[in-house]
């Protein structure tokens, strides 16, 4: 037994060194093993092949696993089909090669240019009912400016209907509410190992009072902590024709981004809104319709 382990170790070593970190890569995660690395690294020898293709040759490996693999050779994370306990709504995680999410990645590409890039940090994601995908936008759009390597923080301020602390299956209860009334600290703030640079802070207890606590100067200066900490800050918020939730949340990260959704969401709705985030001192970085 003793030699086969060595020579198990072995082939687990070459592999290592085959195509960079290709087989080092598929061995970690489990995709092939020190038994089946041998196989490739002969077939790879024969055909003059990259490991990779060798691997998926011998049908050990599939397209999407090379996909996967130089997902984190290139630093770009994403999650396999049921991996993780996220919600599926997180197309930039699980689909991250779909048109829709090459559509955030374009959005992305625009917010850089003429908001990021401005030297601002924060951003409300505004929508005028709760049926717009406010907060699916609001997590997507998380997910890939974190991919970007941007150190991104996710706050979810709809302290009526929050819903990121599913989205992110999140097990600590207490967030922004909680921070805001005096009852937790910053340790509540938490980091999504999944995602490399990517924290969310949920919503937490529901609260008799969200207006009150927003409108608190402690939220001012817990977004001046966020914005020194983070080089992006992503802002969920409630629906706007509802309450003056997100005027007030608005105005705390200078610029909002209109969400609305196709067929759905009134002229009328979306031109008030504009506004009174407007007459709030806010900033309309852009607008985004949502066909889903």
């Amino acid at each position: 037994m003793g030699d086969i382990n060595v020579d198990k170790q072995l082939v687990q070593n070459d592999a290592r060194k085959a195509d960079s970190s290709m087989g080092k890569l598929l061995l970690d995660l489990g995709k092939i093993k020190p038994e089946d690395a041998e196989r490739v690294l002969r077939l790879q020898k024969v055909e003059n092949i990259r490991f990779g293709e060798a691997a998926q040759k011998l049908g050990l490996i599939t397209e999407a696993d090379i996909k996967q693999v130089l997902s984190l050779q290139f630093d770009y994370p994403y999650l396999q089909p049921n991996q993780g306990q996220f919600s599926k709504e997180l197309v930039a995680a699980y689909k991250p090669f779909s048109k829709q999410v090459e559509a955030l990645r374009a959005l992305r590409s625009q917010l850089i240019l003429r908001w990021f890039n401005e030297g601002y940090k924060s951003l409300a994601i505004v929508s005028a009912t709760s049926g717009d995908g406010c907060s699916n936008l609001a997590a997507n759009l998380a997910v890939v400016f974190s991919q970007l390597g941007e150190q991104t923080l996710l706050i979810d301020a709809n302290l009526r209907e929050p819903v990121q602390h599913k989205i992110f299956n999140l097990n600590e209860s207490r967030g922004l509410s909680d921070i805001l009334a005096g009852r937790a600290g910053l340790e509540v703030v938490k980091k999504v190992d999944s995602f490399v640079d990517l924290t969310v802070l949920g919503a937490g207890t529901v609260p008799p009072n969200p207006q009150e606590l927003l409108s608190r100067s402690n939220f001012i200066e817990f977004m001046k902590q966020a914005n020194a900490h983070y080089d992006v800050v992503i802002v969920d918020t409630a629906p706007a024709i509802e309450t003056s939730d997100a005027q007030t949340v608005a105005s705390r990260c200078e610029g909002a981004l209109l969400t609305s959704r196709l067929n759905q969401t009134r002229l009328s709705d979306l031109t008030n809104i504009r506004d009174q985030l407007s007459l709030a001192g806010v900033q309309i970085v852009g607008a985004v319709v949502n066909d889903f």
